[in-house]
């Protein structure tokens, strides 16, 4: 335990916290990018899925609690990394000689709180807006865009109509996709697969996943913008979407 300890404290053992924890919300990125994807079979099939989730709550606040951990542990050894980076440049005027995914790199630091910021927006659009906008309160002062419990798909469409929700999202998953193709590209470095032979290989790999998640995201606002998927007049209700009733004593 003390020598596992210690290999956190050192660059490796950072590197490859990153790339752990990385792995881990990789595959929540997939399985959200799945499940939002149900919005084009429609908002029964998209809201039923939402009730899903709900029925599941081992495995909602599973993931939860597992993407949070992976979240918090990524921030932290990003941040080390880059303060013992920092403290390690002693000639600043060394010709630096740029790698393929230099360019990448150089924007992880900043591609890092973008999407920070744009998991926030995501969470109080989507998730928490119920929390928020109460008694029939617009949107984002959007008229006609209230939010439903019962009806997520609605919640996701009329926001997508709107450009003040849409650039942000765009922004946010732009910088998911720069940031994904050099995580996967480092995360493959820092587990040991790494050879020259090999390496346009993982190259490739981590274009290929980065530009699939990248489109698949965009696809959802870019179909709502421009009609493809429209908000539904039906009304639904599921009691595991609604709040739970509050009592007073």
């Amino acid at each position: 335990m003390e020598r596992a300890l210690t290999l956190t404290k050192t660059t490796i053992g950072k590197k490859a916290i990153m790339a752990l924890s990385g792995v881990a919300m990789l595959g929540f990125v997939v399985g959200h990018l799945a499940g939002n994807l149900k919005v084009f079979s429609g908002p029964e099939a998209f809201n039923e899925y939402a009730v899903w989730l709900r029925t599941v709550p081992a495995l909602l606040w599973g993931t939860r609690l597992v993407l949070l951990a992976a979240v918090a542990a990524h921030m932290a050894s990003a941040f080390s990394l880059w303060s013992r980076n920092r403290g390690a440049r002693k000639n600043r005027y060394a010709k630096k000689k740029d790698l393929a995914t230099d360019y990448a790199a150089k924007t992880m630091y900043w591609s890092g709180p973008i999407l920070l910021f744009y998991i926030l927006f995501h969470l109080l659009h989507l998730t928490f807006g119920g929390m928020i906008w109460t008694d029939g309160a617009a949107l984002f002062g959007f008229e006609g865009y209230t939010w439903a419990h019962s009806n997520p798909y609605n919640n996701m469409v009329i926001g997508f109509t709107h450009w003040p929700v849409v650039v942000p999202y765009v922004l946010g998953v732009c910088a998911l996709g720069i940031h994904l193709f050099h995580g996967i590209w480092s995360a493959f470095q820092s587990m040991g697969a790494n050879h020259p032979r090999y390496n346009h290989l993982r190259r490739d790999l981590a274009i290929a996943l980065a530009v699939f998640l990248t489109l698949g995201f965009l696809s959802i606002p870019a179909a709502a913008m421009m009609g493809w998927i429209e908000p539904t007049t039906q009304t639904f209700y599921y009691p595991e979407l609604e709040p739970a009733p509050v009592t007073v004593p």
